[in-house]
């Protein structure tokens, strides 16, 4: 009885399905394109809380999709199995900011179009999809939307409250309205003229005005 005997498979002959060149070259190029989405996640992250660890995650996910992937173009019979293997895994994290989906779904894009030896379409579609989150991701943060809750004791300081505002903000849309006896409140989406934010102090002081409160997305308060 033969060593090959022993397997009484085609094991020894899947070792060379996929030559140690083919490996090397693919792994770091899957290194070096997951390096740049994470130096894109790092540039363009907005989120409240940075996390080092899912910048790496985006390096080894990228690594190892295009590992993955040299395995299951190189038998058909293994591409079946992977598949059954891969459709019980489920994924119980939360992803708390929308644009990590998109990180998420770009390492793995890059890692199986790397892995099937489309090298310049991973590379030129990661570099075009770099630049787009580059300038589209970090745009200035006064355009994003904030909401003022304002407190006010009648209809007459509400309306002097909404036309201040309106002298001060870019856009002024109500989005709810509260109205008891003594007092009416409101959520105001507001969109910001530039950076600043000292109208609302100004806002507080108003006569007729209880309180007024400047709260971002992100959940950032300033007031």
């Amino acid at each position: 009885m033969t060593f090959q005997d022993i397997f009484k498979s085609s094991f020894l002959e899947n070792m060379t399905s996929v030559t140690l060149l083919d490996m090397a070259l693919a792994l770091v190029l899957a290194f070096a394109l997951g390096m740049f989405i994470f130096l894109i996640y790092k540039k363009t992250f907005a989120g409240v809380m940075y996390s080092s660890s899912f910048g790496v995650t985006l390096v080894a996910l990228t690594m190892i999709t295009t590992l993955v992937i040299l395995a299951v173009t190189s038998n058909v019979v293994l591409s079946l199995g992977m598949v059954g293997a891969l459709s019980i895994v489920r994924f119980r994290t939360a992803i708390k900011e929308p644009l990590d989906i998109a990180f998420l779904f770009w390492s793995i894009a890059a890692g199986i179009v790397l892995a099937a030896g489309l090298i310049p379409l991973a590379v030129f579609g990661s570099v075009f999809i770099g630049v787009f989150l580059l300038i589209f991701a970090n745009k200035k943060s006064h355009v994003n939307p904030y909401i003022v809750v304002l407190r006010c004791d009648g209809h007459e300081s509400e309306a002097a409250a909404t036309e201040f505002l309106k002298e001060k903000v870019q856009r002024l849309t109500v989005k709810s309205k509260t109205v008891q006896k003594g007092a009416v409140e409101l959520n105001l989406e507001v969109r910001m003229k530039d950076e600043n934010t000292d109208f609302i102090n100004d806002l507080s002081e108003m006569q007729g005005v209880a309180s007024a409160v400047l709260v971002s997305y992100n959940g950032d308060y300033m007031g």
